[in-house]
């Protein structure tokens, strides 16, 4: 495993980080003998740093009964996050972090991320509530090592929000396809100008980029070395800059884990050569001829209170184009419409709630309008209708 060093206090931390967003399910919640086996695949091979929050539904917890179970916790940097969009009066806070430290089964949090915080505005907002005064409070205290923030916005919110308080630590979007959106490379290089350790999440862009590529990239990559899959050009991408300290993957699966770990045993910064960063080139111009919704599949815009499961919808609608409509209408049918209970874009109503929580800023309600139009086509509609007479039966 390579160890890349946070610069403000001399932890080496693990280059992988262990996502713990997308834990596979089971009866309800999530399968902890299952994640145990990959967490524990994770720690034997050198990964030190996992990342959670409050909100990620049961994450937490399941963390916390590894590291019970396993007596790893003094071997495991844990990143969690605090719903700061929650809070509205003080205290809120204190019951928040309180509350993930029973989860987490510890006393203490070594990297603790304001979650989602976009605007030097919001910031405002919970200085107001006396946040900056708590924060500082607990990591004097040792409660909370590190204070940092997660960030989905523009690069002048993002360097605006790195000068409003003395940080720790930043966690971005950061992959060949994000370079000048999100904070990209301006910000990560304001924040290493600024000497603070980046966190990277969605390097593989929620797993667009390495299973949802459109077929033309997939052969772009495949023609420049057929033994190296998406998913290692994407995290090797990521790894190349210097700047970057961490990268989260979502990892649930050992395969992944092997994978993910042996790539970043080897991606080294600024090891790509002129010839490999061309490929990028040729395979980003690939990807942006095809892909219409910038969906990354996080899921913050779910529940949809219609139950429209949106990620799905605009993955088959960006397959639809990307892979043929033939492919693209299959996947809307069998994801969305052939369920007992059904998720397809139609069932929008417009409320607007998803575009509340969307770290793309995604105008979804047009972009659920253009899924609509275009795979709930008279096929579908035929289709729809037949399967719904045999569901009865």
């Amino acid at each position: 495993m390579q160890y890349r060093t946070n610069p403000r206090n001399g932890d080496a931390l693990s280059a992988l980080g262990f996502g713990c967003m997308r834990f596979t399910k089971r009866g309800g919640g999530i399968d902890q003998e299952k994640a145990n086996r990959e967490m524990a695949l994770a720690l034997e091979k050198g990964v030190n740093y996992f990342d959670t929050a409050y909100i990620y539904p049961g994450s937490e917890v399941c963390l916390g009964k590894f590291m019970a179970e396993y007596r790893c916790r003094d071997r495991i940097n844990i990143a969690t996050k605090l719903p700061q969009y929650r809070i509205n009066r003080p205290g809120d806070a204190e019951r928040f972090f309180a509350e993930e430290l029973e989860r987490l089964q510890t006393d203490h949090v070594d990297y603790y991320l304001m979650h989602m915080l976009n605007d030097e505005q919001s910031w405002s907002r919970l200085c107001g509530l006396g946040i900056r005064e708590w924060l500082q409070e607990k990591r004097a205290g040792g409660q909370i090592r590190n204070v940092g923030f997660s960030f989905h916005g523009g690069t002048l919110q993002f360097k605006a929000l790195l000068d409003a308080f003395d940080w720790d630590f930043c966690q971005i979007q950061f992959n060949y396809l994000d370079e000048h959106s999100q904070a990209g490379i301006d910000g990560l290089d304001y924040a290493h100008e600024k000497g603070l350790p980046v966190i990277i999440m969605e390097p593989l862009r929620g797993g667009k980029l390495a299973g949802g590529l459109p077929t033309a990239a997939r052969k772009v990559f495949a023609a420049a070395d057929p033994d190296r899959s998406p998913a290692d050009w994407g995290l090797r991408w990521v790894w190349n800059h210097p700047q970057v300290t961490v990268v989260l993957s979502g990892m649930n699966d050992t395969s992944q884990v092997e994978e993910n770990c042996r790539i970043a045993s080897e991606a080294l910064p600024n090891a790509l050569t002129g010839q490999e960063l061309s490929v990028y080139a040729d395979a980003l111009a690939a990807i942006r001829k095809n892909t219409r919704v910038g969906c990354t599949g996080c899921g913050y815009c779910q529940p949809c209170p219609r139950g429209v499961d949106i990620p799905t919808c605009f993955a088959a609608y960006n397959t639809s184009f990307s892979d043929g409509m033939f492919t693209g209408l299959r996947e809307y049918m069998m994801c969305t419409t052939l369920r007992n209970v059904r998720s397809n874009a139609g069932l929008c109503v417009k409320c607007g709630k998803c575009e509340q929580h969307c770290p793309q800023h995604i105008h979804i309600r047009d972009e659920l309008d253009h899924v609509k139009k275009r795979l709930e086509n008279p096929i579908y509609r035929i289709a729809a209708w037949g399967a719904k007479r045999i569901m009865k039966y």
